[in-house]
């Protein structure tokens, strides 16, 4: 597969690096853009040059994982199944609790290329400060792999620790990238679609409280500071939910006219908000729907079934976020209750990918009017050329009923429940884990909340 102009620079700007002498290199490049082909380019070229003997890649999920695998394999041409002369192996940050000596030797006695895709989810330089997965990198790679290359979209963290080997400037603590490649650039270089965020928002929302008589509010941002209702009851009220799918299915239907094999993606909160909402999308839209959640034994299974058939939505809660390569995804419904600016620039990056088949570049992504999320979706259009994107406010004129008694707490970065069990976690910053939670990725980026802002040339940490 033929390099974009970004990949074919930043590739030979780190094998340049690594043959100076320097071991380390930090790319940072918008999501969607195209980070894995970069790396296996990379090692494509230290293998011909015979400066490595091994390539080890770490992921934040199993379905990430399995698709850094497929793109090294097809670029060097050399198996990653880790097995018998195979030329190396992908393997989950979540799994390195369990790697024996046998593992970790593996980078004292060959020359390993480690490659590190979404790199903010290790937290850390200092050993004794840094999380769990960042221990492991610390202690037995990083003074150990011949060259290290980490990947990130969104690299910052909320927790205070530094990205784990990255390096940051001392006057304004911005991080330190090697090579950078932003949304701006991917869009007027045809890598990257043009984002459309439309925000659902209602002005006769009724609220009953204790059998009073309800009172109507004009908007979701009034009945979020006004009354006891919760966000996740706002993204789990039927007449919410159904607005929003009918606005996305009609864009998706507009997008599929020009792109017939474009499909639509909806995150939801929990696994049985993820039914609701895909029986909504088959019963009353008509519409062919998969459903992935963190329950599915095959959830990667279901994920390669969706990137290869002519399914129009999938239905996801956890499974389909950073890394993930569904290019057919042109259109989301963001109905997560989480309300991280890095929760929503990820998301938005899996609709984002342009392919060459393309005859329509607009990615669409529709979610209620939460104020944070309507500052996150002007943020991002500060960052791209303004003629290109935009957004827009979609009031549903229909009443809304809500009880107030039955609102739900939210959890939020500062509201983290009680440790229960390790085993149950996949992507979680420490050996903790959160009793009861729905998802797994968006427990992390709860978890991880939002700490800095972005700009067009750094992120900088408050």
């Amino acid at each position: 597969m033929a390099l974009r102009k970004w990949q074919a620079e930043c590739a030979n700007r780190a094998v340049d690096k690594y043959l100076s002498g320097q071991q380390h290199f930090f790319c940072l490049a918008t999501p969607g853009a195209g980070k894995t082909l970069m790396a296996a380019d990379v090692a494509k070229k230290l293998f011909a040059q015979s400066k490595i003997d091994f390539v080890v890649c770490f992921s934040p999920s199993i379905a990430t994982a399995k698709g850094m695998q497929a793109t090294l394999e097809a670029t060097i041409e050399a198996s990653l199944n880790g097995q018998l002369g195979a030329k190396g192996t992908c393997v989950t940050y979540q799994s390195l609790n369990h790697k024996d000596n046998a593992f970790w030797n593996v980078f004292r006695q060959f020359r390993i290329f480690a490659i590190f895709d979404e790199i903010h989810h290790c937290g850390g330089n200092d050993i004794n400060d840094a999380n769990v997965w960042a221990q492991h990198i610390l202690a037995n790679v990083q003074s150990h792999a011949k060259y290290t290359m980490a990947l990130s979209g969104t690299p910052w963290r909320s927790d205070k620790r530094p990205v784990t080997l990255s390096s940051y400037c001392d006057q304004d603590g911005s991080i330190y990238c090697d090579y950078e490649y932003g949304l701006t650039e991917a869009i007027s270089e045809n890598v990257c679609r043009i984002p459309h965020v439309t925000v659902i928002d209602n002005n006769q929302i009724s609220v009953t409280s204790n059998e009073q008589t309800p009172e109507i509010y004009g908007s979701i941002k009034d009945v979020l500071q006004q009354t006891l209702i919760s966000y996740q009851a706002i993204v789990e009220s039927d007449p919410i939910i159904e607005f929003c799918l009918e606005q996305a299915n009609k864009e998706l239907r507009n997008v599929r006219s020009k792109n017939p094999k474009a499909a639509g993606l909806v995150v939801a909160s929990t696994v049985e908000h993820a039914e609701k909402i895909a029986q909504k999308l088959k019963l009353k839209y008509s519409k062919s729907v998969e459903v992935v959640t963190y329950r599915n034994t095959e959830s990667d299974s279901i994920i390669s079934r969706f990137q290869n058939t002519n399914t129009e939505w999938l239905v996801s809660v956890g499974m389909v976020s950073e890394g993930t390569d569904i290019p057919r995804l042109q259109v989301c419904c963001h109905l997560t209750r989480i309300k991280t600016e890095l929760h929503f620039r990820q998301i938005l990056g899996r609709i984002m990918r342009l392919t060459h088949t393309d005859k329509s570049k607009r990615a669409s992504l529709f979610a209620p009017a939460q104020p944070q999320l309507i500052e996150f979706a002007r943020r991002l259009l500060q960052d791209i050329p303004s003629q290109a994107a935009s957004i827009k406010i979609q009031t549903d004129p229909t009443t809304i009923n809500i009880s107030e008694v039955a609102a739900v707490e939210d959890i939020t970065p500062s509201e983290t429940p009680q440790v229960t069990n390790v085993s149950t976690l996949s992507l979680i910053d420490d050996e903790s884990s959160y009793q009861d939670l729905p998802t797994l990725t968006e427990t992390f980026l709860s978890g991880l909340g939002f700490d800095g802002q972005f700009s067009k040339h750094s992120i900088v940490n408050s």
